[in-house]
């Protein structure tokens, strides 16, 4: 047991004095030091410089977001002016070709004005084969008439003859007001000329008397 103890003490010796232990004492010793008494200057100078590179990456990441942001919001906007635009000029457009007539369909209402009077004015019980030049007339006149009623008709020049309907002052422009027997206050009683709409658009007003209560 004696000489197991020796053994022992020569070899933890020999360990102590080897030249491996000698050389790590020192980077021990100095590793233990350094923890002693804290990090370098440099290690804090290097802390404090990443610390404001990382700063200033946020500050540059928040700029180029709200940047972007903005970007993004005026593109919508340019769109959506884009896309008014576009409405606004096809409809343009479309009333351009609708509407574009009604300088020439006012100037024709003139002659189917005249047309209009001129059967009118025919008396029809002169209007028989005893007569046939007057006739003749007479036919031609009114075959004219629903000729170019069927052309206004085609291209959405529609007639107003608002006898007896309700007071529209949207299509209607009333010449007068007085009491008509057997008509309802509010009520066209006198038609002195008939309008037209285009496409829906009142393009001539109707000229009527109106009905009111006596």
């Amino acid at each position: 047991m004696a000489s197991w103890c020796v053994r022992a003490v020569r070899q933890s010796y020999l360990m102590l004095a080897s030249p491996a232990v000698l050389r790590a004492s020192p980077r021990l010793l100095c590793t233990a030091a350094q923890q002693k008494n804290g990090p370098r200057p440099e290690e804090e100078a290097e802390k404090v410089d990443q610390s404001s590179a990382e700063k200033t990456l946020a500050e540059a990441k928040s700029q180029v977001e709200e940047q972007l942001k903005d970007m993004t919001e005026k593109y919508k906007r340019a769109l959506a002016d884009t896309e008014n635009l576009r409405t606004r000029t096809q409809k343009m457009i479309e009333d351009a070709k609708l509407y574009g007539i009604q300088g020439f369909c006012k100037d024709l209402l003139e002659v189917a004005d005249i047309l209009e009077k001129a059967t009118e004015s025919v008396p029809k019980e002169e209007v028989t084969s005893q007569n046939p030049h007057l006739k003749n007339l007479y036919d031609g006149l009114v075959m004219t008439e629903v000729q170019i009623q069927k052309v206004f008709t085609k291209h959405g020049l529609v007639k107003l003859n608002p006898d007896g309907a309700k007071f529209d002052p949207y299509e209607h422009e009333a010449l007068f007001h007085a009491p008509v027997e057997g008509k309802e206050p509010g009520t066209v009683a006198i038609v002195t000329k008939v309008g037209y709409k285009l496409h829906g658009r009142t393009l001539r007003p109707a000229l009527v008397g109106v009905a009111k209560a006596s």
